[in-house]
Protein backbone atom coordinates (compact mmCIF):
# COMPACT_ATOMS: atom_id res chain seq x y z
CA UNK A 1 0.00 0.00 0.00
CA UNK A 2 2.09 2.65 -1.28
CA UNK A 3 1.62 6.28 -0.41
CA UNK A 4 -1.16 6.04 2.14
CA UNK A 5 0.93 6.73 5.62
CA UNK A 6 4.27 8.53 5.28
CA UNK A 7 6.12 11.10 7.52
CA UNK A 8 6.92 11.19 11.12
CA UNK A 9 2.99 12.60 12.59
CA UNK A 10 1.75 9.20 9.93
CA UNK A 11 -0.53 11.82 8.01
CA UNK A 12 -1.98 10.46 4.79
CA UNK A 13 0.08 11.38 1.95
CA UNK A 14 -3.21 12.76 0.91
CA UNK A 15 -3.62 15.08 3.75
CA UNK A 16 -0.38 15.90 3.35
CA UNK A 17 -0.04 17.19 -0.08
CA UNK A 18 -3.60 19.05 0.77
CA UNK A 19 -1.47 21.12 3.68
CA UNK A 20 1.12 21.93 1.39
CA UNK A 21 -1.27 23.53 -1.28
CA UNK A 22 -3.04 25.04 1.64
CA UNK A 23 0.64 26.87 2.94
CA UNK A 24 1.33 27.80 -0.41
CA UNK A 25 -1.90 29.94 -1.41
CA UNK A 26 -2.37 31.21 1.98
CA UNK A 27 1.23 33.10 1.96
CA UNK A 28 0.42 36.75 1.57
CA UNK A 29 1.80 37.31 -2.10
CA UNK A 30 -0.01 34.27 -3.60
CA UNK A 31 -3.13 36.13 -1.99
CA UNK A 32 -2.42 39.68 -4.17
CA UNK A 33 -1.75 37.50 -7.26
CA UNK A 34 -5.01 35.13 -6.64
CA UNK A 35 -2.67 32.49 -8.23
CA UNK A 36 -0.16 30.16 -7.50
CA UNK A 37 2.52 27.51 -9.62
CA UNK A 38 2.49 24.05 -7.54
CA UNK A 39 4.20 20.87 -8.75
CA UNK A 40 4.21 17.29 -7.32
CA UNK A 41 6.99 16.66 -5.29
CA UNK A 42 8.87 12.94 -5.94
CA UNK A 43 7.97 11.74 -2.64
CA UNK A 44 3.88 12.53 -3.10
CA UNK A 45 2.08 9.37 -4.90
CA UNK A 46 0.42 10.49 -7.78
CA UNK A 47 -2.97 8.73 -7.24
CA UNK A 48 -2.86 11.01 -4.18
CA UNK A 49 -1.82 14.38 -5.72
CA UNK A 50 -4.69 13.64 -8.67
CA UNK A 51 -7.72 13.23 -5.52
CA UNK A 52 -6.49 16.55 -3.79
CA UNK A 53 -6.46 18.23 -7.17
CA UNK A 54 -9.91 16.92 -8.59
CA UNK A 55 -11.28 18.08 -5.20
CA UNK A 56 -9.80 21.64 -5.34
CA UNK A 57 -10.90 21.66 -9.35
CA UNK A 58 -14.54 20.91 -7.86
CA UNK A 59 -14.76 24.19 -5.51
CA UNK A 60 -16.56 26.95 -7.35
CA UNK A 61 -14.72 29.89 -8.03
CA UNK A 62 -11.18 27.64 -8.63
CA UNK A 63 -9.08 27.04 -11.69
CA UNK A 64 -7.00 24.23 -11.69
CA UNK A 65 -4.57 24.60 -15.03
CA UNK A 66 -2.00 21.83 -16.24
CA UNK A 67 1.41 23.01 -17.63
CA UNK A 68 3.60 22.18 -19.86
CA UNK A 69 6.16 21.06 -17.32
CA UNK A 70 3.56 19.33 -15.16
CA UNK A 71 2.79 21.51 -12.68
CA UNK A 72 -0.26 23.26 -12.10
CA UNK A 73 -1.26 26.79 -11.67
CA UNK A 74 -4.29 27.34 -9.11
CA UNK A 75 -6.07 30.44 -9.56
CA UNK A 76 -9.30 32.09 -7.86
CA UNK A 77 -11.38 34.99 -7.83
CA UNK A 78 -11.93 36.73 -5.29
CA UNK A 79 -16.24 37.62 -4.40
CA UNK A 80 -16.51 40.61 -2.98
CA UNK A 81 -20.07 42.49 -2.27
CA UNK A 82 -20.10 45.92 -3.43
Amino acid sequence: MTGTRNGPTGASSYEQIGKRIQRLVSASNVQKTQWVIVARRDDEPEDSWNVVLREIEETEGIEVDPQPDGSVRIGWQRYIDN
